[in-house]
């Protein structure tokens, strides 16, 4: 009886890591789904918009106002 106890209470702990360890995949899973989105969405942020004639959206940056 004790030996069906202690099975029992064995196989009760490994259905609760199983389901704590699909969580866990499942939470890691979309964790980096969204930092790529993120990395995605910084590098399209990040490159130069393009004038009408091909070159490269400076800005202001770097002009010598007068």
């Amino acid at each position: 009886m004790a030996d069906e106890n202690d099975r029992n209470a064995k196989q009760d702990t490994r259905q609760a890591r199983a389901s704590r360890d699909d969580r866990l995949k499942s939470a890691l899973r979309e964790n980096l789904k969204r930092r790529k989105v993120q990395a995605r969405e910084r590098a399209a942020s990040a490159e130069p918009s393009q004038n009408d004639d091909d070159s490269p959206d400076e800005g202001t940056a770097g002009k010598a106002g007068g």
